[in-house]
């Protein structure tokens, strides 16, 4: 697989990621605001200044893994990258339009498991990049909580 190509395909599922899950997050936000919030939920801010972090590092790890010369990484990085993030939309979409809470809470784990060997695969590359994606694991399995907590509560 050409180089070039596992980088930009990287950063257009990241572009993509971004715009879909934007699209869905900003509908209904009165339903959303409505629900009774787990505890352990960290401020809004801290979901304003993870997200741009997450996508960036993804998009920084992308262009990484592309410069190495494994082919089955470029795959499995890529494969990895575009179902854990059609899993993640599929969160988005569940949570914020049917409300379907424990089938959102499902998806967000299913991201959040496709998302280790983007992880595992980051560190071999490079270990700093490896601890700068590391958040992204952190937060998707957060998210994870969060959403069957949210599921739990309403």
């Amino acid at each position: 697989m050409p180089r070039i190509l596992v980088g930009s395909v990287s950063t257009v599922i990241v572009v993509l990621y971004a715009i879909g899950a934007g699209r869905w997050v900003s509908t209904d936000a009165g339903w959303y605001r409505s629900l009774s919030k787990p505890a352990w939920q960290p401020p809004d801010v801290v979901f304003g200044l993870i997200w741009p972090y997450n996508f960036v590092m993804i998009v920084v790890a992308g262009w990484a893994i592309a410069a190495r010369e494994s082919r089955t990484e470029h795959i499995v990085w890529i494969a990895s990258l575009a179902l854990s993030v059609v899993a993640a939309l599929s969160w988005a979409y569940l949570f914020y339009v049917p409300h379907a809470l424990y089938a959102s809470g499902f998806a967000l784990s299913v991201a959040t498991l496709l998302t280790v060997p983007l992880v595992i695969i980051t560190f071999r590359a490079s270990m700093p990049l490896g601890f700068a994606l590391l958040p992204y694991q952190v937060w998707l399995a957060l998210a994870t909580s969060l959403a069957f907590g949210y599921a739990s509560r309403n």
